[in-house]
């Protein structure tokens, strides 16, 4: 998947930031590719992202690493007990997810943050065969953007309407609808941390029982 060109506008756009870099991380090599999941092989819980980011994880080759929107979710993964730390800075910070696996619909960080319909449709087959090798009992959707991207993989129709909360139940699997953890969400108060608790000890429970 990381050697993956299949998209041209997407493979000019990760490697043009990776070339340009922003101010603050001259002195990195991005990683500039498509973006692998990571996580607990075991894993019961996945979140299931938008795209990485420009500057966030295809900088640092992992997905909310490096960023202010990973670093509103991981201190909530860490107080669910999914996240051996509540920060996630580069790929070898020794950071460690137990519990939980996190990916995204598109691998490849797109302009605007704004995959195209062909764009996704291109990448969700990488998703969809992560979701096989899990032993996934619950999506959680990050956006409206995830929502769709796992109710695609799953062939739900009609398709249920996203909202922070929603549940949806589609074979053994529980879809959860979660605001994404955006600056423009946190800022704004759209998604508090309890908000965003409350979602992910849901997650646990349905998962794990517990």
């Amino acid at each position: 998947m990381v050697s993956c060109r299949r998209c041209p506008r997407l493979v000019a756009w990760r490697e043009e930031v990776a070339r340009r870099k922003r101010a603050a991380y001259a002195s990195e090599t991005y990683w500039g590719r498509p973006v692998p999941g990571f996580g607990d092989p075991a894993a019961r819980v996945v979140l299931l992202g938008l795209a990485p980011a420009a500057h966030g994880a295809n900088r640092t080759g992992r997905f909310f690493t490096g960023d202010r929107s990973g670093d509103f979710l991981f201190a909530a993964l860490h107080r669910a007990g999914f996240a051996s730390k509540p920060v996630s800075r580069h790929r070898g910070d020794g950071l460690r997810l137990e519990g939980a696996w996190i990916t995204a619909a598109v691998r490849c960080a797109p302009p605007q943050n704004r995959p195209s319909p062909r764009e996704r449709d291109a990448c969700l087959p990488y998703a969809a065969h992560e979701l096989e090798l899990l032993g996934t009992r619950v999506v959680v959707c990050l956006g409206a953007f995830a929502w769709d991207a796992a109710l695609r993989i799953f062939g739900v129709r009609p398709k249920p309407r996203f909202g922070h909360g929603a549940e949806h139940r589609v074979q053994d699997t529980t879809l959860l609808g979660c605001y994404h953890p955006s600056q423009q969400n946190t800022f704004t108060g759209l998604l508090t941390p309890p908000m965003l608790d409350a979602v992910l000890l849901r997650a646990r429970e349905l998962a794990y029982g517990r």
